[in-house]
């Protein structure tokens, strides 16, 4: 079973300039990539940004699936749908994870969960997640090793 793992999060989004490395288990590894469409830096910075995480996510054969966080109070950005669009037609397995679920009540976090999984064409509705209240914290997890046991089985079959 998956264990958590502890990293520091900025205070204001797209602060990551850099990959990070994160070895969880001794048995994968959890890559942090730039949230680029939130970061205060130029056009320029944005798009070289863009191409390298495109380079990366095509190239990098170990990439088991891209988990992609997205604030449950605004839904998906269009940076987000580009994203999505890209990682479906790349044939990468993708994670759609629904943050800041503490900010909105029961019910529109359950119509904003279909609306992102009908938006997406993803096959179940994408898990909520708050690190205030640890609210969906064990559903993660679990989605988490289902990707990482699907990739093992995939390479099995390879």
């Amino acid at each position: 079973m998956l264990r958590e793992t502890v990293a520091r999060v900025a205070k204001q989004p797209g602060r990551t300039r850099a990959l990070n490395f994160f070895l969880v288990n001794r048995r994968f590894y959890l890559v942090d990539l730039p949230g680029y469409g939130y970061a205060r830096v130029s056009q320029q910075l944005r798009a070289q940004w863009g191409r390298e995480l495109r380079h990366y996510l095509l190239n990098q054969g170990s990439l088991c699936g891209v988990m992609c966080l997205m604030d449950i109070r605004l839904g998906p950005t269009p940076l987000d749908l580009e994203l999505q669009e890209f990682l479906r037609s790349s044939g990468r397995a993708r994670l759609v994870v629904l943050t800041k679920a503490d900010k909105v009540g029961r019910g529109a976090r359950a119509a904003m969960q279909l609306a992102v999984q009908r938006q997406l064409g993803l096959p179940t509705p994408p898990p909520t997640v708050s690190v205030h209240t640890g609210e969906g914290r064990r559903e993660l997890l679990a989605r988490v090793n289902e990707v990482l046991e699907e990739s093992t089985e995939r390479q099995r079959r390879e």
